[in-house]
């Protein structure tokens, strides 16, 4: 299991998630002006439930924090992989007119986000293709695009799209050797090379191959890490400044960058204890760097514009004390929410029935596949419950669905995609 922060739940369950369209009415969990429990009774469990205007809502705080910086340029994109259902990528699509301030474009990482992208009304022009290891058949789909950005993070990436595009218009992905992350091991840069991006030593060596093949650099692309809250801020702020100088460097050597690329990597909290990024100031932090460079500053969020959308709704069917400890086992795993397991995320989780009840039990949440980690919470306060109460997992709006599998052959989760009833 990866480390994850030491965090101390109080004993009486939070209320820091209650928001418009998730809601305690009368005792019950409510998301999108819908019982949750009568959702799961009426559908099944496991079940995903999505509230779709949390998601355009998430996007208007970062235009907002945006909008307080007029001199300078930004550009949102959604990183598809967080969340490629074609409901929440209608969402985005619906928000401004393509290319202006108030418009969410897309980051794809595959040729199939890409073509998934153009399904739902996206133009090619709108999609940023960053992704790694890059193969003739990926090219074959990304290149059939034109208007596409494509952002390369190897030079022998530059070599095999100058030999298929000589002429055409790409950016660079680099690594500052800085990185910021949840924890150290969502850090995408630092002290230990990593797979990607082009590092500082070998950037005028990129800027020469690309000559050749008469490649113009109009964009440099980094991502420090995945994850990170509040106080990974000055984490990113010392990568961003890496960056920032890489930048210089590539307009010095004669590139026409037009946009640095921030990636992503910040996350929402799981827990009352951890603090959100303050959007006012990362953007105060991006304008401060690159300001003075004269480019579009372009993020690609995917965590913090669609984790706290969605919720999976799960049948308690067992509690029972083991060695000392209490276990409650839910109807869904891993397979449908890896946060945990995979990433070291903390969620919440709450009784759709009386939800803020009193946290007098310390237990270990699991899920149902075979495997010894299959845990949603360990050491959690948590509720009374009884087998055949039904619990919400927060948090699976981002990489829940999304990286669902059939793992010991379970099934993956139907979903729901609501609109507000109030």
């Amino acid at each position: 299991m990866t480390a994850t922060p030491t965090i101390q739940p109080s004993t009486v369950a939070p209320a820091w998630w209650v928001r418009p369209g998730l809601e305690v009415v009368d005792g019950r969990l409510v998301i999108a002006g819908r019982e949750a429990e009568a959702l799961a009774r009426e559908h099944g469990t496991p079940l995903y439930v999505y509230d779709l205007e949390r998601y355009a809502e998430n996007a208007n705080r970062f235009h907002e924090a945006f909008a307080r910086h007029p001199d300078q340029r930004f550009r949102l994109r959604f990183a598809m992989k967080a969340s490629p259902h074609p409901a929440v990528l209608r969402v985005f699509r619906s928000l401004g007119v393509p290319g202006s301030p108030d418009s969410v474009g897309i980051d794809a990482c595959s040729p199939g986000e890409v073509l998934r992208a153009l399904e739902c009304g996206y133009s090619p022009a709108e999609i940023s293709y960053t992704g790694t290891n890059l193969s003739e058949r990926d090219l074959d789909v990304i290149l059939a695009q034109s208007g596409l950005h494509l952002n390369l993070d190897a030079i022998s990436q530059i070599h095999r799209v100058g030999r298929r595009a000589p002429g055409r218009q790409i950016g660079l992905r680099v690594n500052p050797a800085r990185g910021a992350g949840y924890h150290a091991g969502l850090e995408y840069s630092g002290d230990t090379p990593t797979k990607f991006g082009i590092y500082e030593d070998r950037l005028d060596e990129a800027v020469a191959v690309a000559r050749t093949y008469d490649l113009t650099i109009d964009t440099l692309h980094f991502h420090a890490g995945s994850g990170w809250l509040a106080g990974g801020l000055p984490s990113f702020e010392d990568a961003l400044a890496q960056a920032t100088a890489m930048a210089r460097r590539l307009l010095e050597l004669g590139c026409p960058l037009a946009e640095v690329n921030v990636g992503g990597g910040l996350g929402a909290p799981g827990r009352d204890s951890e603090i959100p990024v303050d959007l006012d100031d990362y953007a105060a932090v991006l304008a401060r760097h690159l300001g003075a460079l004269g480019v579009t500053i372009a993020c690609e969020p995917g965590d913090h514009l669609a984790r706290d959308a969605g919720l999976l709704l799960a049948e308690v069917v067992t509690v029972e004390d083991r060695a000392g400890a209490r276990f409650v086992g839910v109807d869904a795993g891993w397979n449908l929410s890896c946060g945990y397991f995979v990433y070291g995320f903390l969620n919440e989780v709450v009784p759709c029935r009386d939800p803020l009840a009193e946290r007098t039990w310390t237990v270990a949440m699991a899920g149902h596949i075979n495997e010894a980690h299959d845990l949603f919470a360990e050491a959690y306060p948590f509720p009374p419950v009884a087998e055949g109460d039904i619990v919400a997992v927060f948090g699976t709006g981002s990489y829940a669905a999304a990286m669902s599998s059939t793992h010991c052959l379970r099934p993956e989760a139907p979903a729901l995609h609501l609109r507000r009833t109030t």
